[in-house]
């Protein structure tokens, strides 16, 4: 049996991805990359425009910013091998690439699980408690747990990772995904997975629902202090505000929930992909889009990065 994981070990995985239908992967190949460029592009303005504008050092841009950041790292440790495995006749992938792919792509994973949940308390504060939201959002606490989504998402993915790799393979190289994800590689082990699977899901509990239940009791204050506003225009601007928020969290939990929390071996193949798809590329390059076009200190900072001049001033929201 050690004999034959060995062999994974050297030869490496064959990623299957979309190739038993040539066509569906051609059409993937252009989309993914498309997404992929835009991703770079729409994050990486919204790191350097909440750096370079004054009005946008605040702990909302601070967290957006760290969003950014992840979304970058999140999907370059599986888009650029993902296209390359599309564009070619051998899909086989080293297996020290699969390892480094597997650590990488889960512990920016669970950051972001945390940090969206970081980003729901810094709305509840600025908005339940407007007079003493700077006082409370301070710059050391804002670092902390800043601090505190990327390192645990690093440490959880150290604990599942290293307990997955350790699973004997038996041999098999043929990974039915996209890319190396540890409900994919439990699913090639020999032996018996159950406490592996055990591990996984109270992981999965601790990183997806746990922060789903605080968002929801933050936005839930939200909305009581929001229908306490007199103002219509007072409302829908809170609301404004926050739904960009919520509709992140609603895209990247329900499709994360969806892939962790259920038997590792219960998932049809083609309904596993394309949800692995869908929150590794398409939910990275929502955030910049969802936080922008609906923001209008933002879009101003980018007329002025990209102008290199003032168009003088611009309404806020």
């Amino acid at each position: 049996m050690e004999e034959t994981s060995n062999n994974s070990s050297e030869k490496g995985f064959l990623l299957l991805g979309f190739s038993d239908q040539p066509q569906l992967e051609r059409f993937l190949f252009v989309i993914i990359l498309h997404f992929y460029i835009l991703n770079l592009l729409g994050n990486t303005s919204i790191i350097l425009v909440s750096y370079l504008d004054p009005k946008l050092h605040t702990p909302m841009y601070f967290f957006l910013s760290n969003l950014s950041c992840v979304d970058i790292c999140f999907t370059t440790s599986v888009a650029p091998q993902l296209l390359v495995t599309m564009n070619k006749k051998d899909k086989t992938m080293s297996y020290g690439g699969c390892v480094a792919q597997l650590y990488v792509a889960m512990g920016l994973g669970s950051c972001e699980c945390i940090l969206l949940a970081v980003m729901a308390y810094d709305r509840y504060a600025a908005v339940c408690w407007p007079l003493h939201y700077t006082t409370i959002m301070h710059p050391r606490l804002c670092a902390s747990l800043a601090s505190m989504a990327w390192f645990s998402g690093l440490v959880t993915s150290l604990i599942q990772c290293s307990l997955t790799v350790q699973l004997p393979l038996c041999g098999h190289r043929k990974l039915d995904h996209i890319f190396c994800e540890v409900p994919v590689l439990i699913k090639l082990a020999c032996v018996d997975t159950t406490f592996n699977e055990a591990e996984l899901f109270v992981a999965s509990v601790v990183f997806l629902i746990v922060p789903v239940s605080l968002i929801l009791v933050s936005y839930g204050l939200i909305t009581q202090a929001v229908l306490r506003i007199k103002s219509a225009a007072g409302r829908q601007k809170v609301f404004g505000t926050c739904s960009s928020h919520l509709v992140v969290v609603i895209i990247f939990y329900g499709t994360i929930i969806f892939m962790y929390l259920q038997p590792a071996k219960s998932s049809s193949k083609n309904q596993g992909k394309f949800v692995s798809l869908f929150y590794t590329i398409v939910t990275p390059l929502l955030n910049p889009i969802i936080y922008t076009l609906r923001n209008k200190d933002v879009k101003g900072a980018l007329r002025v990065l990209i102008t290199g001049k003032a168009l003088g001033p611009q309404p806020r929201d």
